[in-house]
């Protein structure tokens, strides 16, 4: 959902601009004015884009979309330098068969039409300039800094030119240059230019110029760039960057020094309020893209709302992502014409008003050119809810409030932005509701139940959980307001609501702390109980939106509580398809590589060491099994944590490396009876001493790699001992820094104050605790096993401890990465660690790394599954 607040600094100032009508215009010196008579400050509207971040001083901001430009056309920049390069055939052939159709055409009518087309593009920015600086009701100091902005981006864009050419006249490849330009008969060296003319510099002063008439400076560029191709003087390809250079130039440039503020002046906004059939008489700056508007004799002031299409698209890529993301969120009003969120805010208000709520009802609409429009709505006086003071925040105040909510709820009208400064108190104590841009008419079911719960949530941070479920069940009933239950999430609400949440917390938690009377050095004298908190009666605060789920569930104990699924996209899904596509463009060259083809080789793997790599797979549930009973003093059913580490073979399709495993565990055991925090502690038992086993296995195993049979293989595995070093200059380095000491600490402090206690009580059954070590122990030796038997099936022959510090390392680093299973990150650390072993090829390493994975990560997902459903149906899980 939009958030309604965090609007940045504006970058218009001015004072009030009066009409014609015997009054004088302009402001004051600091930009402040005095308002009409009676009209208390208006609050910011929720429903105002996000304010451009300007530069008061200069009046020029910086647009996103320039920045978003800029980069793209880098980017196709080095596509089409990439392209040009590795499709030199195609390149080279489009440029003679160009090359061939300009040889039909007469040298000399060729070099007339280069001449001609040469100085007509040469004459098109002094034209464009003229005829905008003559026409008649022009801002010409608005013209010139758009002017003078073309004029550097040009110089850039020719500067960008000279340069890319004297890259290709030395250190750039030869086959970039035959790509790019074409042989001159003056000499074995000569060539065309690899940018054609003037391309790049006249469109960059025709973007950045932000020039309106585009027509004739097109069809002037298009002649130049064929009679170029047709004298021979250019490349296809050298008018293609020709054309980008100069547009990332432009947008470079506009990036960098700002855009002139391309909104309305007070003058503007004057008019047109007038053609709209007002009588305004003054115009004050009353906030981002707001203006108060004084009208002609006792006519009501009106407050403008500005849409303008650069401070909506200064969000885009939030909403965007908000949208993709999120089932309620609403659609991005940046991807709509600005016509149409016109229609759609004036809609609303209209909607509104019929349906009887109290709002500010729609004087006028109108059109401000193509980037900019206005709504005006009638002035309503009054204050914000968080300008009230807290005894006048009644009980009446808000039944007022879920009353106006209750009315948009019955015509099915969503407002989406129910915070604070949308809910403004008139003199009279009337609430109106304001701010519906971004609301929904025939809004659905789920929509309009979090307008319920980001109500309850903005009045319980005012009043309190319990008045604010009281007053919302006094008029909307028990029924609807538990409905909300599922939607009271912190997902669902506004950002500034979110961080307002944070905010009671940690207010609430520092005020629950205990205090620690001062020492003293004097004798001691008696506490004063008033003053001192004893450490064990303070606790943690309860969270606001708990609070609010129990006294809702006060009235309907029944109430659904489980909280829907608001999310279409999770972070980790688009990280888990990254990383799927990561390992696909990684592995798939190898996959299907003309020499030594791991596919190939897996088809003619040896049965022999086949079966054994099968049979060390199977083991390592058991040794799982082992590892993990071994660390819980009460009684468990193996063959049921035997099914449960197969299970966790299905579960790591959907979370990131060792993170399902753990959570499958420890739901083992609290369907077994045991409680939650016994239980975690027993799993925290088994992981700590799982990465402490598993740091001595690849000490041994590297120290068995320098004296092992055959010579030492450290000089083939200096990239796995480097990384080692680096890991033991890292820990040192945050052990030697306090600050970076401290942090650590405050992380393992929860690890360490769960797992020790439960280790001093498996300490009293010696036989227990050696069956979790030996299992430990023996899941990481089965999967070097398996590993190795997979390299011997697919005729390779490194050592058994080379294998092992590969897979020790590369599995450790792969299992960090956030997709399932480790998927793409952990193939990748294999294959490339696996390379580095003695007797181990290319091909080979990629077919063992493959059996590797489908043996234990691809070919148990059915087991796994099997397993999964058998420990469901009976309740194991």
């Amino acid at each position: 959902m939009a958030d309604a607040t965090g609007n940045a600094t504006s970058g218009r100032t001015g004072g009030t601009v009066e009409g014609t009508d015997g009054s004088t215009g302009g402001g004051t010196s600091d930009g402040t004015t005095d308002g009409p008579p009676g009209a208390a400050p208006g609050p910011p509207d929720p429903s105002a884009p996000p304010d451009r971040p300007g530069i008061a001083a200069t009046g020029r901001l910086r647009q996103p979309a320039a920045l978003i430009r800029l980069l793209g056309g880098l980017v196709v920049i080095a596509l089409t330098l990439l392209s040009a390069d590795y499709a030199r055939a195609t390149t080279n052939g489009l440029a003679e068969d160009v090359g061939g159709a300009a040889a039909l055409v007469p040298h000399p009518l060729g070099g007339v039409a280069t001449g001609l087309t040469t100085a007509a593009v040469l004459l098109l920015p002094g034209c464009s300039a003229a005829r905008r600086l003559l026409a008649p009701g022009t801002d010409r100091r608005h013209v010139l800094q758009q002017l003078a902005d073309g004029v550097l981006a040009a110089v850039l864009a020719y500067g960008a030119t000279l340069l890319f050419a004297l890259w290709i006249d030395g250190p750039a490849p030869f086959s970039l240059v035959s790509a790019l330009t074409r042989p001159l008969p003056g000499g074995p060296l000569a060539h065309t230019e690899p940018v054609y003319g003037y391309l790049a510099p006249v469109l960059a002063f025709l973007t950045a110029s932000a020039a309106r008439d585009r027509r004739v400076p097109w069809t002037v560029l298009t002649l130049s760039a064929l009679a170029g191709i047709a004298s021979g003087a250019a490349t296809p390809t050298a008018l293609l960057l020709g054309v980008l250079i100069g547009w990332t130039a432009a947008h470079g440039t506009r990036w960098a020094v700002g855009a002139p503020d391309p909104g309305p002046r007070p003058g503007q906004l004057l008019h047109s309020l007038r053609e709209a059939g007002l009588h305004p008489v003054a115009v004050t700056p009353d906030g981002p893209d707001r203006y108060l508007v004084r009208q002609r004799g006792d006519r009501p002031d009106l407050d403008v709302q500005l849409l303008d299409r650069q401070a909506v698209t200064a969000a885009l890529v939030q909403r965007v992502w908000r949208r993709l993301r999120l089932r309620t969120a609403p659609h991005p009003r940046a991807l709509r014409s600005l016509r149409t969120g016109l229609e759609h805010e004036a809609l609303l208000s209209y909607a509104a008003v019929a349906a009887g709520v109290r709002t500010r009802p729609v004087a006028a609409t109108a059109e401000l050119g193509r980037d900019a429009a206005l709504v005006a709505y009638l002035r309503l006086p009054g204050r914000t809810l968080d300008e009230l003071a807290d005894e006048e925040v009644t009980d009446a105040l808000l039944a007022d409030v879920w009353g106006q909510l209750a009315l948009l709820q019955r015509r099915a009208i969503a407002h989406r932005a129910l915070v604070p400064s949308a809910l403004l108190v008139d003199p009279a104590g009337a609430v109106h509701l304001v701010g519906l841009a971004d609301g929904d008419i025939a809004a659905g079911e789920l929509v309009l139940l979090s307008d319920i719960a980001q109500l309850l949530t903005t009045l319980a941070l005012r009043t309190g959980a319990e008045r604010s479920v009281r007053a919302a069940v006094s008029v909307l009933g028990p029924d609807a307001v538990a409905a909300a239950l599922p939607l009271l999430q912190p997902i669902a609400l506004t950002a500034g609501t979110r961080a307002a949440l944070k905010q009671a917390a940690r207010r609430d938690a520092a005020a629950a702390a205990p205090r620690v009377p001062p020492q003293r050095t004097g004798p001691e004298t008696p506490a004063d109980p008033a003053t001192t908190t004893p450490a064990t009666a303070a606790g943690p605060a309860p969270d606001l939106l708990d609070g609010i789920r129990a006294e809702v569930l006060r009235s309907r104990p029944q109430a659904p509580v489980r909280p829907v699924r608001l999310e279409r996209l999770r972070p980790r899904t688009l990280l888990a398809v990254v990383g799927g596509l990561a390992a696909g463009w990684l592995l798939l060259p190898q996959l299907f590589a003309t020499e030594r083809n791991p596919v190939a080789a897996v088809a003619d793997a040896d049965p022999f060491w086949l079966a054994l790599a099968v049979l060390a797979a199977a083991a390592g549930h058991v040794a799982g099994a082992m590892g993990f009973v071994g660390f819980v003093p009460e009684r468990l059913d193996f063959r049921n944590a035997v099914l449960a580490q197969v299970a966790g073979s299905f579960v790591k399709l959907v979370s990131p490396g060792g993170v399902g495993g753990v959570a499958l565990n420890t739901r083992f055991l609290q369907r077994a009876g045991i409680p939650t925090a016994q239980a975690l502690s027993s799993v925290g038992v088994g992981q700590l001493l799982g990465l402490v086993l598993h740091l001595l296995q690849l000490g041994a195993f590297v120290y068995l790699t320098g004296v092992g049979p055959g010579g030492s293989e450290l000089d083939s595995m200096r990239a796995v001992i480097g990384g080692l070093v680096v890991a033991g200059v890292l820990l040192a380095s945050v052990s030697a820094v306090p600050r970076a000491r401290r942090w650590l600490a405050a992380r393992l402090r929860p690890l360490t104050a769960e797992v020790l206690p439960r280790l001093v009580e498996l300490l009293r059954n010696p036989g227990r605790l050696a069956v979790g070590f030996t299992g430990q122990l023996l899941v990481s030796l089965t999967l070097v096993a398996c590993l190795y038997c997979c390299a011997r099936a697919v005729g390779q022959e490194p050592s058994f401890a080379s294998v092992g510090v590969v897979f020790l390392v590369g599995n450790a680093a792969g299992n960090a990465a956030p997709t399932p299973g480790g998927a793409g990150f952990v193939d990748s650390a294999l294959v490339g660690l696996l390379e580095l072993a003695p007797s181990m090829e290319a091909g080979g390493a990629a077919a063992a790394v493959v059996l590797f994975r489908l043996l234990t990560f691809v070919l148990p997902v059915l087991p796994g599954w099997a397993a999964f459903t058998w420990l469901q149906r009976r309740k194991a899980l």
